[in-house]
């Protein structure tokens, strides 16, 4: 089979929830259970400077809603509203269906040390068994709280490692592990737990061999994704090759994937049997840095012949767009970039600067970017948006908010 490279954009918005229109109603956790069914994965990142990763591929794909119905589901239970969601490395740390817990438990192998500082964790075993009976006694507690309850060390600066102590350094390996897991977050701290007390003893209980996992991520992120490379499905759960290679073949063997050729692809593609191919181009929303649409940069480039890079690292002076920089997508295609602020100090979304990409019709872009950041402002309780004069979109931007 080949597609066009529209077709295969049109497919790959298609799969990440765009084609749909928004609610009109009130957004549920029915309407969040079906979502993350759809994505898998809402990638976690601490920079706040707008609004957290996880939070922004919602509102980007079902409008503006109660973001306590998202906190709700992730970090806390109770008999009628179970938990819905559960942290771990399933892209970069993310939030994940809880039932799809155990199709990472190799991953927990992998990282029995921790995933970095590994040896920390080896040289401190005795440190390890400390903060899971400290957690078992306190119930959450953040590392500093089982740091004081062990009196394990002195407080402040130790080393290199982000001034992380040694206590962080275990309990984030115990956590990789899957020996704890989040209970529940205050003010974006993470409070740890033992797993078996926070994940349903169904989920713990639950065995799956690394092949049969491994097999089923693979369809999901094709699922996700709609259509993409070798290298995309690996991406998606950070995947290995030698993991991929067989799970691929098998998938393609089963008639779950239809291997296919996008005109333009150096790569062969696979296509989840049964994606319709829609016959024209819809979705329009901003788009967070982490968003599951982009966060393989150069399947994006691929996809959309758009060059996007996070610039939080590079100094302000060699920035070529701004600090936390969205992409717009209109009608289904990316047109233009903003930088964004959450400026709560004078209630405003500030847009140091506003970019369109060459050849679009930058009236259009406009009009339709200020509704978007309208909408995005009303969400995030914010009165006003404010254009800054960078970039080419700036003042068309600036005018059509006005109008």
């Amino acid at each position: 089979m080949k597609l066009t490279a529209a077709q295969a954009r049109r497919v790959a918005v298609a799969a990440q929830g765009f084609h749909e229109s928004k609610p009109a109603g009130s957004i549920t956790r029915a309407h969040l259970r079906r979502l993350v069914a759809r994505l898998q994965v809402l990638q976690l990142d601490s920079v706040s400077v707008a609004v957290r990763a996880h939070y922004a591929p919602v509102f980007s794909r079902l409008g503006p809603y109660d973001r306590d119905i998202l906190d709700r589901a992730a970090w806390s239970h109770s008999a009628r509203s179970p938990r819905l969601l559960v942290e771990y490395w399933a892209h970069e740390a993310a939030l994940m269906a809880v039932e799809d817990w155990p199709l990472l438990r190799w991953r927990m192998q992998e990282y029995q040390h921790g995933r970095w500082g590994v040896e920390i964790v080896k040289k401190n075993a005795k440190l390890a068994e400390d903060i899971v009976a400290a957690v078992a006694e306190l119930g959450p507690s953040t590392a500093g709280q089982i740091e004081a309850h062990l009196e394990s060390e002195p407080r402040g600066r130790k080393g290199p490692w982000w001034d992380r102590s040694e206590t962080k350094w275990v309990a984030e390996a115990l956590w990789s592990a899957g020996v704890l897991t989040t209970a529940t977050r205050v003010g974006f701290a993470r409070h740890y737990d033992l797993t078996e007390r926070v994940l349903p003893a169904e989920v713990v209980g639950r065995q799956v061999a690394e092949a049969d996992a491994v097999r089923e991520l693979v369809l999901r992120a094709a699922t996700a994704l709609g259509v993409g490379t070798e290298a995309d499905l690996r991406d998606y759960f950070r995947l290995g090759a030698r993991q991929v290679k067989p799970a691929i073949a098998e998938l393609v063997a089963a008639g779950e994937l239809e291997p296919v050729d996008v005109d333009g692809w150096a790569a062969p593609a696979y296509l989840r049997a049964g994606q319709i191919v829609p016959r024209r181009d819809r979705g329009t929303a901003l788009l967070c840095p982490f968003d599951p649409l982009i966060f393989f940069r150069p399947r994006v480039e691929r996809l959309f012949g758009f060059h996007y890079r996070i610039e939080i690292y590079t100094p302000a002076p060699k920035r070529q767009f701004g600090y936390y920089v969205w992409p717009f997508l209109l009608d289904g295609q990316l047109v233009g970039r903003v930088d964004l602020k959450a400026d709560r100090t004078v209630g405003a979304l500030q847009v140091p600067g506003a970019f369109a990409e060459d050849g679009q019709d930058r009236a259009r872009v406009a009009r339709a970017l200020a509704g978007e950041l309208r909408t995005m402002a009303g969400w995030l309780g914010l009165d006003d948006v404010a254009v800054g004069d960078r970039g080419d979109l700036a003042a068309q931007l600036r005018a059509a908010l006005v109008s």
